[in-house]
């Protein structure tokens, strides 16, 4: 069983950024590729981006590429996301999830395809 715990959430202003984190335990995380999803009040959680086991495929989001960079730290068992250039829709919970896996290729980006899932943090950006 794995366990996933997200931080560094807050309020920013347009224009700002903010640097999540995600700690996992519990498991063998360099098994697992690594997503970031979100969800805004009355919207389906949506697909923000994802990095392989090895760190070296990543995929985004259209609304987030150019913003936003996810990386991996497997020896602290932690995965980022830093967003850049933060607009008002980006507010949301961000949630970390992980799926089990070496082979993915590109990393997976549905919910369904993801094992284990954090709680969220808070990310709201103010115009």
């Amino acid at each position: 069983q794995v366990q996933l715990v997200e931080s560094g959430g807050g309020l920013v202003q347009a224009g700002g950024s903010l640097r999540l984190s995600c700690a996992a335990s519990g498991g063998t995380f360099s098994s697992y590729a690594m997503g970031w999803f979100r969800q805004a009040p009355g919207k389906e959680r949506e697909f923000v981006a994802a990095i392989s086991w090895s760190g070296e495929s990543t995929y985004y989001a259209d609304s987030v590429k150019g913003r936003f960079t996810i990386s991996r730290d497997n020896a602290k068992n932690t995965v980022y996301l830093q967003m850049n250039s933060l607009k008002p829709e980006d507010t949301a919970v961000y949630y970390c999830a992980a799926a089990y896996g070496s082979s993915w290729q590109p990393p997976p980006t549905t919910t369904g395809e993801y094992d284990y899932w954090g709680r969220g943090t808070q990310v709201t950006v103010s115009s």
